[in-house]
Order: C-alpha cells, then sequence, then structure tokens
C-alpha cells in the first residue's frame, strides 16, 4: 500500500470543506428525510464499532465529505483514517475505524460511502489519465460534466487524483464555443463583444478548424480550445501559434489516445470522462458486534 498523499500544495481546502457541509446536509435530507426508521429498531445505548474496506485498487478521496456526514449526523462519531486522502491503496485495504452511537453510524453509513466511492472513482481515473501523459508538458483538465450540486466535490477529487480544474462554472471564465461563435457573427465579432462587456474574467476560444484557430490568434486570444482535431492538426496547430498561446485539446478523448495527443505538444487536454464516466469504487463498512453503554 502507498499511503503518499497527493493533497495539492496550493489547493483551497476553504472552499471545498465549506462545499463538503452543505453536500452532506443535502445528501442526509434526501436519504433520512422525516427519520431513519430502521435505525429506530437499534438501542439508543448501543455503540458500535467499524471498520471501512476498500475492495478495489484506488486513490483514496473524499474525507471532508464522509467527516461532513458524520459531522451532521451525530458530533459523537469519530473515525480514524488508517490512510491519507489521496493515498493509492491496493485491493481489501482498510482504510479508517468507525466507533460512537450505533443507531447514528447506521445512519450515516450510506450517505457517507456515497461521497467516497463516487469521489475515489473520480480521482482514480484522473490519476490513470495523468500518469499516461506523465512524460509530457500536458496537463490533464475536467470540464463542467458533472452530477448536478456535485460539482465542486467532483472537481476536488480531479485535483487529489493531479488533474487541474477548468473554470467552476460560468461565472469564473469565458469559453467561446461554437453555438456562441454562431450566435455573434464568428469568431473576431463574439471576442470583440466579449472584449467590450469588460469582464475581468479569463477568455478561452473553442476553435473545431486551423482556420477558425488562425481567427482567434489575431484577435489576440492567448487560451484556446482546439475541439475535435486530428492528431496531424493538432501538430500543425501547435507549430503554427506563438509560443505564448496556450492550446488545449478536447474531444475524443480516453486512456487509449491521450498519450499520442500529449505527444503533440499541447498544453492542455480536457477530458469530460473524468468526472461523468466512472465506476464506483466498491467500498465496505463492516461492524463488529454491539457493545453495551458508551
Amino acid at each position: 500500500m502507498n499511503a503518499r498523499p497527493v493533497v495539492p500544495p496550493d489547493l483551497d481546502l476553504s472552499l471545498f470543506t465549506a462545499a463538503a457541509d452543505a453536500d452532506a446536509v443535502r445528501a442526509l435530507a434526501e436519504d433520512i428525510a422525516t427519520g431513519d426508521v430502521t435505525a429506530r429498531l437499534i438501542p439508543a445505548d448501543a455503540v458500535a464499532r467499524a471498520r471501512l474496506v476498500c475492495r478495489d485498487a484506488a486513490l483514496v478521496c473524499g474525507q471532508p465529505w464522509a467527516e461532513a456526514v458524520l459531522r451532521a449526523v451525530d458530533p459523537r462519531l469519530r473515525v480514524d483514517w488508517a490512510v491519507s486522502e489521496g493515498a493509492q491503496v491496493s485491493a481489501d485495504t482498510v482504510i479508517a475505524h468507525f466507533d460512537g452511537p450505533a443507531a447514528s453510524l447506521v445512519t450515516a453509513e450510506r450517505p457517507m460511502l456515497n461521497f467516497l466511492q463516487t469521489l475515489s472513482a473520480i480521482a482514480s481515473k484522473t490519476r490513470c489519465f495523468v500518469d499516461a501523459v506523465a512524460s509530457t508538458r500536458a496537463r490533464i483538465c475536467d470540464t463542467r460534466k458533472t452530477l448536478p450540486g456535485l460539482r465542486l466535490a467532483s472537481k476536488y477529487a480531479v485535483r487529489i487524483g493531479g488533474g487541474s480544474n477548468q473554470r467552476i462554472g460560468l461565472a469564473d471564465g469565458a469559453l467561446l464555443k461554437e453555438n456562441h461563435l454562431r450566435a455573434c457573427g464568428g469568431v473576431r465579432a463574439a471576442v470583440d463583444m466579449l472584449y467590450c462587456s469588460a469582464t475581468n474574467v479569463p477568455l478561452q476560444v473553442e476553435v473545431t478548424s486551423l482556420d477558425e484557430l488562425q481567427q482567434a490568434v489575431d484577435a489576440g486570444v492567448r487560451s484556446i480550445l482546439l475541439d475535435n482535431f486530428t492528431r496531424p492538426m493538432l501538430v500543425e496547430a501547435v507549430q503554427g501559434v506563438p509560443d505564448d498561446v496556450v492550446l488545449e485539446a478536447s474531444g475524443g478523448v480516453n486512456l487509449d489516445t491521450v498519450a499520442a495527443i500529449a505527444a503533440t505538444g499541447v498544453h492542455r487536454i480536457s477530458v469530460g470522462a473524468l468526472t461523468k464516466d466512472i465506476v464506483a469504487t466498491d467500498l465496505s463498512l463492516q461492524f463488529w458486534p454491539w457493545e453495551g453503554p458508551s
């Protein structure tokens, strides 16, 4: 087991901790509603101990969300993490121990595991893509293709997996895509309209051809998204733009193609699959027998 933490030093944990607390409250409201009728069968004075086993080889992610669930359900619930956030573990590794009121722990179990298994899956998949381009300058980036309501959680998991965040949403970055360009009358017109709006957010323009790429460069754009470019087109794009223009490839990116895309020399590769095409990490919470009153 490799328990090396990979939490990036520049990660704004305050932003994500606030998101974890809010997500936990929503998850519990959805799951408990008017009450956990099954947990009521457990004696109020029963306490429990449990261990959490990761059945898959995975990158562990989501500890802030798990802790937020525990706090929201019952502050008396305690967790002792056996591995660090971002640790790569082998199958059947114990990653945490829990203790506290038994009824509270069974109530917290499913929402807590839902967060951990989803975020661990995103982080694990991201790490696979990051490792695939490790010998190049390309950075792996996420997209806005996230589950509604879990945008920040998903983007946190991408960072834990070693990837980079694209814009969080529509307010913190302007990406002029194909439909924007058509609605505005082309690359130059769309860029001019945006500049005239006096926005202070970063600008990126999506292009679908080498001709549009040149139009964007001529318009002064310094961050350009190359949508569904073939590999020869990517090579030509990299060779044909000034050094200060950041090129990002997107479209048709998977683990079979990402290394070849990165080898063209692009700076970034955006991958929607990081957050939308995942298989949940298999986790199992195993209780020891009930004990007497705490």
